[in-house]
């Protein structure tokens, strides 16, 4: 099932989401509905609060980056912690499919270490450096409640006011369905 992706300005991307209790949710159903709405809308990444879901859960997809890095990079994530964040920092154009048409560079570390439950509540901890620490960082953020404009200069975030507040009113184009603020 394809979602609606909820875009910039609904509560939900703003708020800290829940964990999961094993059995709460079919997590093998949720996630193959995360990866079918991800890749309708082109995505590498999607969080359930990006589908209305304020739960502890996001989905990555590497594969589509032609990189053999990313090679067999598609994971679940459940009730993620991130243990440590080291490296260093590096900056890279993020986009994100809540915030259609905006790109903006944001720093992040390059390596990460981080504990989670793959949709068969099978528990890991595992590391990961380059782009795979990014995207995951990019989409830890989004259950944290934090969206990568959140890492912007205040001057950059006056520059993108008009388009932000444009999306929250749904005047954008997107190829994707879309869940818009004032009409949830």
């Amino acid at each position: 099932m394809i979602y609606p992706i909820v875009v910039y300005g609904d509560p939900v991307l703003k708020k800290k989401a829940e964990d999961i209790k094993k059995g709460e949710i079919d997590v093998k159903t949720l996630s193959e509905d995360m990866f079918e709405t991800m890749n309708a809308a082109s995505g590498i990444g999607i969080a359930a609060p990006q589908i209305g879901k304020s739960i502890r859960m996001f989905v990555v997809d590497g594969t589509p980056i032609e990189d053999e890095d990313m090679e067999g990079f598609k994971k679940v994530f459940i009730n993620p912690q991130m243990i440590e964040e080291t490296g260093e920092a590096w900056a890279f154009e993020e986009g994100c499919l809540s915030i259609p048409n905006v790109r903006e560079e944001v720093s992040r570390n390059a390596k990460i270490k981080i504990k989670y439950f793959d949709e068969n509540w099978v528990e890991h901890e595992d590391e990961f450096d380059g782009m795979k620490a990014r995207i995951i960082q990019h989409e830890y953020d989004h259950i944290e409640g934090v969206l990568f404009t959140d890492y912007l200069s205040p001057l950059k975030k006056r520059m993108l006011k008009g388009k932000l507040q444009n999306i929250t009113k749904g005047k954008m184009k997107v190829d994707y369905r879309v869940a818009i603020p004032a009409k949830r």
